[in-house]
């Protein structure tokens, strides 16, 4: 097998991955702070444990989709 016709299972993989990262993501803004309002509570957050990893986790999926769809263009 070759390159071209594994690419776009990786990259469908990748995709599913990243989808399910983002979705498992606490979100710590409340309505009113998407929205222009005050939202005190989203001044400062530390990511610690599960959610420390689950973010480095989504960029390292990011970069690697960036990664595999760079590279189907050069191969194409």
């Amino acid at each position: 097998m070759d390159a071209q016709t594994v690419l776009p299972y990786v990259e469908i993989g990748l995709s599913v991955l990243i989808i399910a990262a983002v979705l498992l993501q606490q979100s710590g803004a409340s309505m009113g702070g998407t929205l222009g309002g005050d939202n005190f509570s989203a001044a400062f957050h530390t990511r610690r444990g599960a959610e420390r990893v689950l973010f480095y986790a989504t960029v390292v999926l990011g970069v690697l989709f960036a990664l595999t769809a760079v590279f189907a263009l050069i191969i194409a």
